[in-house]
């Protein structure tokens, strides 16, 4: 039975009670000499008010929270960057996506797994729905938030946030950010949209009077749908003299390979979290999580089989309709102590999860599709001081997978370690889909990582020069093969990346900054090819920041560029959702420019900024993944304002 659930949010901790207007009454403390006559009181400061701001709205992480730490900040309202809305960029352009805001996205930099137990094994949609967690505040008044971009091209993007208190222990508040993308291969119109994402949460937070109950507690939902072009169609069946260059690519005549194709993947999540102070070092916390994720592919087989664009049917479902659809749900307990000791914070608990995959067109679902899944874990950190900490994290599934994490930052050096032996995606083990079938017996996947930066300034000069080094085995991917366009593999050796790196700064006159970033990775050893990446990977950023009108007006006025080697970039199989390697295109070595307007009047932000201005001249653009372009030059703007009672 399909239950979707919801998702109650807390933010923000309780703020105190505020008279927005007072009257100090001064009265004479022995009778008056002529006690007979009306006398008038003295009033101090009549006209004072209290002036709310974004100094006055505070926020933090459950994260935070969880830890006892008292790091509320005030809004950001800096400007620097704002023109990097999309998330291909906000992730300085370490993503690849399908050309258009909204589509699928993949990280060009390997990820280590976030669990080591069980897992749909869908993540194309991954990041849309990790990046909109809400924070939790202390508000001293009813705060709202509107964030407003209007992308070129009928690609915007609204996020609306409020929050207030109910009294000064109890918060509510609620986010809401949709997404809207028209087509960007031959749009019938300015409403023929590609991407329509709904995204909202509710949040509350709660605390007792004597303050050792506390409560967070949050409902949110995401439904992302997508119609799927599959890229560019260069080879059309009966035309013979068809331009299959690099340059027709991006011919605005082009048509795409897929007409009625469409994917969706929809989440709901319930989640709570409440702890009891037993003793001052000591509590003891229960976190409840209810999630289901539900990703759908939808085709005509006879609309598109014209286009070849699926190899020749001869495994899955053989219907004319296409109608896959794959439904994971969880429900997670986990109950700890925890506490601190001088600057020492700890945390000893027990988890559990309880899980169930099902995919519709499977009668014999995949082997431990459901189950229940036992853990034990603890949590330290120390807190050197308000700058330096070193924290860390095991975690031990009781049938012997297990995750490691520690981190370190300081203001010279900053420290990752990730160790994780995690079960391979459910997805990957059984399918059965109107393009693709298959049934495995994979074992399990090992990821070391290891990174670190150096920090140090010099007046005008900053200079970060850091290493990654990332180790898999038995590592899965997916690739193509003659009856698929893309099936789960798992390589039989290893495979090690070496990545240094450099990140600066450099303040090139009063006002004018140079922020220059470069990787550069070596494949040491790359068993199966299992792994593609470019050789090297650069963005730079020239900028002139100042105020500007008698203050009046704050500015970041500048030129974003990004480039990267010539390598295979994943290719994409919509019908599952997922990136492949590939070595049959070869996205070439680019350079994407961006001119960009950022600015500030009193609590109004925007920003104006023109994309891919080569393209404007050179008529040719870059392939983010195989046969899909990237957006054409367009005009993007934003504004945000930030209202209080």
């Amino acid at each position: 039975m399909t239950v979707v659930w919801g998702a109650l949010s807390v933010n923000g901790w309780a703020q105190k009670d505020s008279t927005v207007q007072r009257r100090r009454v001064v009265q004479p403390k022995t009778e008056p000499v002529n006690a007979g006559k009306r006398t008038r009181s003295k009033i101090v400061n009549d006209s004072a008010k209290i002036v709310y701001g974004p100094k006055t709205s505070l926020s933090t992480t459950e994260d935070e929270i969880f830890e006892n730490k008292k790091n509320y900040v005030p809004l950001d309202t800096s400007i620097y960057n704002l023109h990097r809305w999309d998330f291909v960029k906000k992730f300085e352009n370490k993503y690849q996506d399908l050309g258009n805001m909204g589509t699928a996205m993949n990280a060009i930099f390997p990820l280590m797994p976030e669990q080591a137990g069980a897992t749909p094994g869908y993540k194309a949609y991954d990041i849309y729905w990790q990046t909109s967690e809400p924070r939790f505040y202390d508000t001293k008044s009813p705060f709202a938030r509107v964030n407003v971009v209007w992308g070129g091209k009928g690609r915007a993007m609204t996020h609306i946030e409020f929050t207030r208190n109910v009294h000064k222990r109890w918060n509510l508040g609620f986010n809401y950010r949709p997404i809207l993308s028209v087509r960007q291969i031959q749009p019938s119109g300015k409403t023929d949209y590609q991407v329509r994402s709904q995204y909202y949460d509710f949040y509350t937070t709660y605390e007792s009077k004597d303050g050792k109950y506390k409560l967070l507690a949050s409902y949110r939902r995401i439904n992302h749908q997508v119609k799927e072009n599959g890229g560019i169609l260069l080879k059309r069946p009966g035309l013979a003299n068809a331009d299959t260059s690099y340059q027709a690519y991006f011919d605005p005549n082009a048509v795409p390979n897929l007409v009625v194709a469409a994917s969706s993947e929809l989440r709901n999540s319930f989640h709570v979290f409440q702890q009891y102070q037993l003793a001052k070092p000591a509590q003891l916390y229960h976190v409840l999580d209810l999630y289901r994720q539900v990703n759908t592919f939808y085709d005509v087989r006879a609309t598109d089989s014209a286009s070849l664009y699926f190899p020749t049917p001869t495994v899955g479902i053989r219907t004319i309709p296409v109608d896959d659809i794959n439904t994971f749900q969880l429900l997670k307990n986990e109950i700890g102590f925890k506490g601190n000791a001088a600057f020492l914070f700890y945390d000893f608990y027990f988890k559990s999860r309880i899980y169930n995959n099902h995919m519709a067109n499977l009668q014999a679902q995949a082997a431990h599709a459901q189950g229940y899944e036992n853990y034990i874990g603890s949590r330290i950190s120390f807190q050197f001081d308000s700058l330096s900490y070193l924290s860390g994290q095991a975690e031990y599934l009781l049938d012997g997978h297990y995750k490691i994490v520690s981190t370190l930052r300081t203001p010279w050096l900053d420290a990752d370690f990730k160790s994780v032996l995690a079960k391979p995606g459910l997805m990957q083990q059984k399918y059965l889909g109107g393009y693709n079938a298959w049934t495995n017996n994979f074992g399990n996947t090992f990821s070391n990582q290891i990174s670190g930066r150096i920090k140090a300034r010099w007046g005008r000069f900053f200079i970060s020069p850091g290493v990654t080094y990332t180790l898999l085995k038995d590592y899965l991917f997916f690739a193509s093969d003659k009856l698929q366009l893309a099936r789960p593999q798992q390589a039989s050796g290893t495979q090690q990346i070496l990545s240094p790196e450099l990140r600066m700064e450099i303040r090139l006159a009063k006002h004018l900054y140079f922020r220059p970033y470069g990787v550069y990775t070596q494949l040491l050893t790359n068993d199966n090819q299992a792994i593609s990446i470019p050789a090297w990977f650069a963005n730079a950023q020239i900028s002139y920041e100042n105020f500007l009108f008698k203050r009046a007006l704050q500015v970041q006025i500048g030129v974003d560029t990004h480039a990267n080697d010539k390598y295979f970039a994943y290719g994409y199989d919509p019908a599952i959702q997922q990136f492949f390697v590939q070595n049959k295109i070869a996205s070439p070595s680019f350079w994407s420019t961006d001119v960009f307007l950022n600015g500030r009047i009193k609590r109004g932000r925007f920003f104006v900024k023109y994309l891919n201005l080569l393209q404007t001249f050179t008529k040719q653009g870059y392939l983010p993944t195989p046969g899909y372009p990237n957006v054409r030059n367009a005009i993007d703007f934003g504004f945000e304002l930030i209202l209080f009672d």
